[in-house]
């Protein structure tokens, strides 16, 4: 049973790398594409600010999954350096979550914003 949590452990870590690497790779191409856009008329600041919250929420997903390839590890064997990493990752993946709402919130906002008809 512990060769099995354990392969279990590594093969969630590796899907967390995976996650990670692709939101990456989503998020450098959309990057590229906007920025190429300069040259045009269709670089969008506003397209900055999604990608940086897609790519967000793509860490966040694989810190959830290393959260939890964690969590396994930390009960097979039970150790304070196990403990700890376990322990800065949920701290990581708190404030990524907290500041990511944030801005996701202030983009919402400010889209509404933009939307409401002006009054004279």
């Amino acid at each position: 049973m512990h060769d099995i949590l354990i392969f279990t452990s590594n093969i969630i870590s590796y899907i967390s790398i995976g996650i990670i690497c692709y939101g990456a790779a989503i998020g450098l191409y959309h990057f590229i594409k906007n920025e190429l856009n300069r040259l045009g008329k269709g670089f969008s600041l506003q397209r900055t600010v999604q990608i940086k919250i897609e790519v967000g929420y793509y860490l966040l997903l694989g810190l959830e999954f290393l959260i939890a390839s964690d969590i396994i590890d930390t009960i097979v064997n039970p150790s304070f350096q196990d403990l700890g990493i376990l322990a800065g990752t949920v701290v990581i993946r708190t404030g990524l979550s907290y500041f990511l709402n944030k801005e996701i919130d202030d983009l919402k906002a400010h889209s509404n914003h933009e939307k409401l008809p002006l009054k004279n």
